[in-house]
């Protein structure tokens, strides 16, 4: 039989191990996913109570393009869940805000001409192009590698883009990716959903190997020029560099009207869509301020597609790879270690 005393060192230590296992600190790597009663509003602003309850886990990005002089920084990351929903805050420095992809500009002559990056030999532009981001989720664990060394197993060099193409090994393995893209799909309020299968690239069939929209888009469709002018400009008749946009959403083009513009106006190539259905799984409310991107996203838990991971097992953990692309097509910075999301306990 216990004595009072001892009876007391036994609750206060069993008291102890619990507040311990409460506090302790997750394993490197993990994202903790905290359960919230109310779930955060998407207004990019990233100060809603909710997200004082999460974890945050700082992940450090390099090797992209631009980002300073460095090619680096540091994403911060916060998810919660609510009801069906799960939902994730991302935060992290980027220098300057990039809007400006591709966009037609009137020349000296009155002519007009399409922006790219002279240094880009396809797909590459790092001049004339826009803010992104992904997170790539290995879908039922079936890629092999990817839990133990990242997104990179997916990243096959050397054939003919740079940072390579994106394939898994074999059929049956997939990644979710979400892909969100500051000047397309972001202005709807839209994270592109996609998905990496096994295609290997081939430049008439498969120009973009496995990576591919999930059903649902297109999210844009640029346009050329027309007798020498855009095909097409946004109904408010405004420059993209003089308070207009750098795209136009559907609905808003108009036949182009050359009288509204002066030497040195730049004006949209592409117009815009709404995703929707399985592709248009993802919501997403953005805002950069002072040099920080701040993002908040929004999924249902299960959306039972066969192209999106699915957190219906609150018990399992689900692996991650995180990048980051400043004003870039394909150099992203990225984190070469993998990522873990747990639901807390």
């Amino acid at each position: 039989m216990l004595t009072r005393t001892k009876l007391f060192l036994a609750l206060a230590a069993a008291s102890l191990a619990a507040c311990t296992t409460v506090d302790a600190p997750p394993p490197p790597n993990t994202l903790v996913v905290a359960k919230v009663a109310a779930a955060p509003a998407l207004d990019g602003n990233g100060n809603d109570t909710a997200w004082a309850s999460a974890r945050p886990l700082s992940v450090k990005l390099s090797g992209g393009a631009n980002f300073g002089t460095t090619g680096e920084t540091t994403v911060t990351l916060k998810a919660v869940t609510s009801g069906d929903m799960i939902y994730f805050l991302m935060q992290y420095a980027d220098p300057t805000l990039s809007m400006q992809r591709g966009p037609y500009k009137k020349q000296a002559d009155g002519s007009w001409k399409k922006l790219s990056d002279p240094n880009d030999k396809g797909g590459d532009d790092n001049v004339y192009y826009e803010d992104k981001w992904s997170l790539m989720w290995n879908v039922n664990d079936s890629i092999a590698g990817f839990n133990q060394n990242g997104c990179a197993v997916m990243c096959h060099l050397g054939e003919t883009k740079p940072y390579g193409n994106k394939y898994t090994d074999k059929a049956g393995e997939f990644a979710d990716m979400w892909h969100m893209k500051g000047a397309r799909n972001g202005v709807w309020g839209f994270v592109d959903d996609q998905y990496v299968d096994s295609t290997r690239y081939d430049k008439e069939k498969a120009s973009n190997a496995g990576r591919k929209g999930d059903p649902g888009g297109p999210d844009y469709k640029a346009f050329s020029l027309v007798s020498g002018k855009p095909e097409f400009m946004n109904k408010d008749g405004k420059a993209a560099n003089a308070g207009g946009t750098y795209w136009i959403k559907d609905g808003d083009q108009v036949a182009f009207d050359d009288s509204k513009f002066k030497v040195g106006d730049e004006v949209s190539s592409y117009i815009v869509f709404p995703l929707k259905g399985d592709r248009g799984d993802i919501k997403v409310a953005s805002r950069w301020q002072n040099g920080m991107w701040t993002y908040e996203v929004a999924r249902k838990l299960a959306t039972g597609s066969q192209f999106d991971v699915q957190f219906t097992d609150m018990g399992k953990t689900y692996t991650f790879g995180v990048a980051a692309f400043d004003n870039a097509q394909v150099r992203h910075a990225v984190a070469w270690e993998p990522q873990k999301l747990v639901f807390a306990k």
